[in-house]
């Protein structure tokens, strides 16, 4: 089964310990041999989902939205995405350059075709910006991959 993600970046310490949870018991629901994560291995939801996948025993592929995408991340989670990519099995580019909304979305829509399900974490409402959380969602929607959200009950970002 090939799962990908989208979600949230920037969310507090209690919703990060909910949605790691959350992330945890929905891979565990896998066979490891079957397991392919797929992820853009942004800090938040993306990453955890990637290290989830890999302590399960599963295989990761990393779709990179832009050559300038990693330099676009905070700083501290330079060496988490260094980690994860050096342990994906693929790695599938969208050819962009520039780290923007557009390459962003361009990466996500790439990841949507790859996979058979889309994990969202997500609160249901609509993007801040172009190529956010509730555009991937639509997109996967749109395009008939279905997609599970999973959101922290009473959580806010």
């Amino acid at each position: 089964m090939r799962i990908g993600i989208t979600g949230h970046r920037g969310l507090g310490a209690d919703v990060t310990a909910q949605v790691r949870a959350l992330l945890a018991a929905r891979v565990e629901g896998y066979a490891p041999a079957d397991l392919v994560g797929v992820s853009c291995i942004a800090d938040g939801p993306d990453a955890w989902f990637a290290e989830a996948v890999l302590a399960r025993g599963g295989r990761l592929e990393v779709v990179v939205p832009a050559a300038e995408y990693r330099a676009g991340l905070p700083d501290w989670h330079h060496p988490v995405y260094d980690r994860l990519l050096a342990h994906a099995a693929e790695a599938h580019h969208t050819g962009l350059t520039e780290s923007t909304s557009e390459a962003h979305q361009a990466g996500s829509e790439i990841l949507v075709g790859l996979v058979d399900e889309l994990i969202a974490v997500w609160d249901g409402k609509p993007a801040r910006g172009y190529g956010g959380t509730a555009d991937v969602v639509a997109y996967a929607e749109r395009t008939g991959v279905p997609v599970r959200v999973l959101w922290p009950e009473g959580a806010a970002r």
